[in-house]
């Protein structure tokens, strides 16, 4: 292409809507890409003879197209998801690298939509509630634990209580009495 700098205005932008599949065989993979581009005007006498004054339209749905088939079919849906960046910097520079052999030069390429299909969101959003209710399940068996510790405490101090009790029962002769002041003073705390 070389360091020509004699460009044409940019175009609108153009958006391609394509269904395509992912790496783990995820086939409504709905994705939109938007383009911005303008032809190299140097190129533009070859390009109206060889594909014709309405170039863009055939030649952008083609490139479009087939580069975000072949970049997405290298990611998983997951992938595709949180790895979002770095799918579309990767349909940008094969994208570009693509219409420079046509003597187009893209100014911006983003990816605007992305969605997936009923099964796949569905299993997603299951996969979800199963997390929630086995966080929710172990967050009960740990206060359940934690109920068993107490119950387990308490009724260990009740016992060393009464053992307490009936040794200054059975060493005092005022035990009883004692033992009001130890029960009055526990019903004043």
């Amino acid at each position: 292409m070389g360091t020509e700098t004699n460009y044409l205005c940019l175009s609108p932008p153009r958006n391609v809507p394509v269904i395509t599949g992912s790496k783990d065989l995820q086939n409504n993979v709905n994705i939109t890409l938007r383009v911005i581009f303008q032809p190299v005007a140097s190129q533009l006498p070859h390009i109206f003879t060889s594909i014709g004054e309405d170039y863009d339209e055939p030649v952008l749905t083609y490139i479009m197209t087939k580069i975000l088939k072949l970049v997405v079919a290298r990611f998983d849906a997951g992938e595709v998801i949180t790895q979002r960046e770095l799918v579309s910097r990767q349909v940008s520079n094969d994208l570009t690298e693509q219409a420079a052999t046509f003597g187009l030069i893209l100014d911006d390429v983003f990816l605007t939509y992305l969605t997936f299909g009923k099964e796949f969101t569905e299993a997603v959003e299951a996969k979800q509630v199963a997390q929630q209710e086995a966080e929710r399940a172990r967050f009960v068996k740990e206060k359940a634990e934690q109920q068993k510790k107490a119950a387990v405490i308490s009724a260990e101090g009740n016992s060393k209580a009464t053992e307490l009790i009936a040794n200054s029962l059975a060493t005092s002769g005022d035990g009883l009495i004692e033992l009001c002041k130890l029960e009055a003073t526990e019903d004043i705390a």
